[in-house]
């Protein structure tokens, strides 16, 4: 059963062209040589990508694992050849500089399009996601010898990229990272790609860390340089950030043909995402492995957090599309599947036998869990161009419109990429109820999606370190002016909301909502102990997540309200089908909100209480 794609391009053009608004980008002088025209072109080649080149192979790629025979590492014919498409698109460098050979295409747009290649084959798509994230760091963070020789191949397609943050005894506490970075020689700070170091350690769950594919894999290593005694700094003020190739290259970036000091020590066997090799790398084994410095001395993770960022919104894109996909799966599924009856009107239930059977669509329950995925994939796919929207803002808008845009994005980050991995995980679930028996079978994708899904809790840092990072340090940097500005873009939506009659009451609930998060807020750091604040912060998150994803549900849904008017019948069915988004968000999920802020109303000292024996 392939995927609806014209269902996801008919949503992405509604979100980008009348929601959004991305023809005024075309305004700013970065996105001059853009217009609908080319914008529709992008998404046409990433749609046919996803229908071609990704979806056909995603399950053979889950069936056929990667796996190492003890000299070499094996990955499906079918994997090479899809990176390869892709690279040979464009897509890599989309938003880079013409100077680079990008296309200065905007964030929102080039989302938008990879948006449907994720919905195909998430497992393949990783590939291309964490070499265009390594390549973006290091054309902010690196020299201009280290973008040519490492960056530039990278946004050509020729090498590959990954991250490596984690180890086997740390995993998300950097603090403790071992890996140490020892400077190479008397003359370590002269060479042309930067400073020079070896390093050596153990690397753990690094997606990429190992294959064939192109030329070349450029691995950015968080490693700590030791002081003159030999002892290596405490906490993540020590940790520097280093430029690692599987093969050293010279200043052009050519591979020289040296393989570094990097051994495969392993496969990780994941429960999805299988189609994506994930390693734990051993550093150093011969003497040391040769690393280039990126950044100053101690500043690896603020580097880090470029790639991390950029990790992060595309984690919650993915999480997003496998719900998308399970959505359209168990409904297209619904509507083709007879079984029951309806049950008559009136006091008793009563069906009758003689009347034929109906499609599963049809029945109140299924009705329910497709219109909780829909709300689910179709709102947090909003939450995601509207971030990709502020990225857009930050590069090309007015100093204050771009320090506002960096404000909200630092706010919404931990909710791009926490409420998609958690809500269409949920849907996923949902799409195997709809098929029953059939959806627990490897016959339908969506059991694939479901356990495909279940891995974006965890990438990039958990629901509990998401919640951590907002309601400890987000809500708070600054003052509260992140918060403040939030505050400011949902008034004006309920301003708007409030003039239209259908939407009004939401707009009174969206607005009630947000002052109790506001009061929650408040309640949480009101004993002035951070223990105590912080053991509801995954709560908290919750709440403020559905906050904003009725929000962004009743901005929608005014835009929608507009068009209706003057929209065909098609038109008009589409946009009332976002309405009822809207109304069933209304109805059944923003008011949990006041349940997940009762216990940090409270102060709920339970997590903290508690001794763990007794658990």
């Amino acid at each position: 059963m392939q995927l609806d794609y014209t269902s996801i391009r008919q949503t992405l053009d509604f979100l980008l062209y009348d929601w959004l608004e991305v023809e005024a980008l075309s305004r700013h002088a970065r996105y001059a040589g853009h217009d609908r025209q080319t914008y529709g072109a992008v998404l046409d080649l990433c749609e046919r990508l996803a229908a071609d080149k990704f979806e056909p192979f995603n399950r053979l790629v889950d069936q056929q694992e990667p796996h190492f025979d003890g000299q070499q590492l094996h990955l499906p014919d079918c994997t090479p050849a899809a990176c390869a498409a892709y690279a040979e698109s464009g897509m890599l460098a989309a938003s880079h500089d013409y100077e680079v050979g990008g296309m200065q295409l905007p964030c929102v747009v080039e989302m938008a399009a990879n948006s449907m290649v994720s919905a195909a084959s998430i497992a393949l798509k990783a590939y291309s996601m964490l070499t265009a994230a390594n390549a973006s760091l290091l054309m902010a963070h690196g020299t201009p010898a280290q973008q040519k020789a490492f960056a530039l191949p990278q946004l050509q397609g020729r090498f590959f990229g990954t991250m490596n943050l984690s180890e086997p005894q740390a995993g998300s506490s950097l603090s403790d990272i071992t890996t140490r970075a020892v400077p190479d020689g008397t003359d370590h700070s002269d060479d042309p790609l930067g400073p020079r170091y070896r390093l050596a350690g153990r690397k753990m769950w690094i997606s990429g860390g190992e294959h064939a594919m192109g030329e070349n894999i450029v691995h950015l290593v968080l490693a700590k340089v030791p002081d003159d005694s030999g002892q290596l700094p405490a906490g993540v003020g020590g940790i520097s950030l280093f430029i690692v190739p599987k093969y050293l290259v010279d200043t052009e970036g050519r591979v020289t043909g040296e393989r570094n000091d990097i051994a495969l020590a392993g496969l990780n066997h994941k429960l999805g995402y299988r189609g994506t090799v994930n390693t734990l790398l051993h550093y150093g084994e011969q003497g040391g492995a040769i690393g280039y410095r990126v950044g100053a001395l101690g500043a690896g993770l603020q580097c880090m957090f470029h790639m991390m960022n950029e990790a992060r919104i595309q984690v919650g894109l993915g999480a997003t599309m496998l719900g998308y996909a399970g959505y359209l799966q168990s409904r297209d599924y619904a509507r083709q599947r007879p079984q029951g009856r309806p049950v008559a009107a009136g006091q008793k239930v009563v069906k009758n036998a003689q009347q034929p059977q109906v499609p599963i669509a049809e029945h109140a329950d299924v009705k329910r869990m497709l219109l909780a995925q829909k709300s689910y994939a179709e709102g947090a796919l909003a939450l995601q161009l509207y971030c990709a929207r502020l990225v857009d803002t930050q590069r090309a808008g007015e100093p204050q419109q771009a320090d506002a845009a960096q404000l909200l994005l630092q706010v919404l980050t931990p909710i791009a990429k926490s409420w998609p991995s958690q809500w269409c995980q949920e849907g996923n679930s949902l799409a195997i109820q709809v098929l029953g028996g059939y959806g627990y079978t490897r016959d339908y994708a969506v059991e694939q999606h479901w356990r495909d899904n279940r891995l974006n809790m965890i990438h990039e840092g958990t629901h509990g370190i998401q919640a951590l990072d907002l309601l400890g340090r987000k809500m708070r940097m600054d003052g509260g002016a992140a918060w403040a500005l939030l505050q400011a873009e949902i008034a004006q939506t309920v301003a708007a909301a409030r003039t239209v009659p259908a939407c009004a009451s939401w707009a009174d609930r969206l607005a009630t909502a947000t002052q109790a998060l506001q009061a929650a807020t408040d309640a949480a750091w009101s004993s002035g102990n951070a223990q105590l604040a912080l053991a509801n912060a995954t709560a908290y998150m919750t709440a403020f997540g559905h906050v904003m994803l009725a929000w962004l549900w009743l901005d929608i849904a005014v835009k929608a309200h507009e068009g209706k008017a003057a929209a065909d019948t098609g038109q008009q069915a589409f946009l009332q089908g976002k309405l009822d988004c809207a109304r069933y968000f209304y109805a059944y999920e923003l008011p949990l909100v006041q349940a997940w802020l009762a216990p940090v109303m409270a102060g709920e000292g339970l997590f903290v209480e508690v001794a763990s024996g007794s658990l």
